[in-house]
């Protein structure tokens, strides 16, 4: 059965761009022009991804990625911005996005992003991590995406999460930006490394008790982060 995407532009060359190169693409392809409109084709057409322009009228794609989230609804989602602001970015992969692409951009390279998304969700496993990583006041535990800091839940966004899961699975390697980049959001985002570095400073700020003398997740000068225990010592997964 062909992929069904739904296309929310409230500029119809826009729309027409991206629904023509989709459906060359094999995908189905449904177009609405505000926010409010997403939330009436959930139901009939039952879309197997979203792409979002940021700025839209009555509900804008900030406020759609927050309120299909507190439903539980887990859809994928690339988002549109002609917002260079790498904060503007950001704060919609903070509110649920998948990915995001910058206005104007290639209709081929859109594609190949929202494979690279499918590709995930396919090499996703169907059974539910169990192992909970301990590392001293520190404890993740994917089954239940908890992170508990010294007994007190901690409430981290969705890519927040995911990046310190990933870094939990690694402990103790090395990883460069552009691996984090590709493990957490599974596409090199063209250099654009800021990403991690300002997810990593959120991370700081939640986890750790003085984020500018951090125990966990370590600076390596020059090449990216590692996660640590407290004084060096490598984190252990208990299952």
């Amino acid at each position: 059965m062909k992929k069904k995407i739904l296309v929310v532009d409230d500029e119809p060359s826009i729309s027409m761009l991206i629904e023509f190169n989709l459906k060359l693409a094999g995908y189905e392809v449904r177009c609405v022009g505000d926010g409010e409109a997403v939330f009436d084709m959930l139901k009939p057409f039952r879309p197997d991804l979203i792409v979002l322009d940021l700025m839209l009228p009555k509900m804008d794609g900030l406020q759609v990625c927050r309120e299909l989230r507190k439903l539980n609804n887990a859809v994928p989602i690339v988002m549109l911005t002609a917002l260079q602001d790498v904060t503007d970015k950001i704060a919609g992969l903070d509110n649920g996005a998948d990915d995001y692409m910058t206005k104007p951009f290639s209709p081929q390279e859109l594609i190949s992003r929202i494979q690279a998304i499918f590709r995930r969700i396919q090499a996703l496993p169907s059974h539910v991590e169990s192992s909970a990583f301990d590392i001293g006041r520190l404890s993740v535990r994917p089954d239940q995406r908890e992170v508990i800091v010294d007994g007190k839940d901690i409430e981290l966004t969705p890519k927040e999460f995911e990046l310190l899961l990933f870094l939990c699975k690694h402990k103790g390697k090395v990883l460069s930006r552009q691996q984090l980049l590709h493990g957490v959001w599974d596409y090199h985002f063209l250099g654009d490394t800021r990403i991690v570095d300002v997810h990593i400073s959120h991370l700081r700020d939640k986890i750790e008790k003085n984020a500018r003398m951090p125990e966990y997740i370590m600076t390596v000068r020059n090449v990216g982060y590692k996660l640590l225990g407290p004084n060096g010592v490598e984190a252990s997964s208990l299952a």
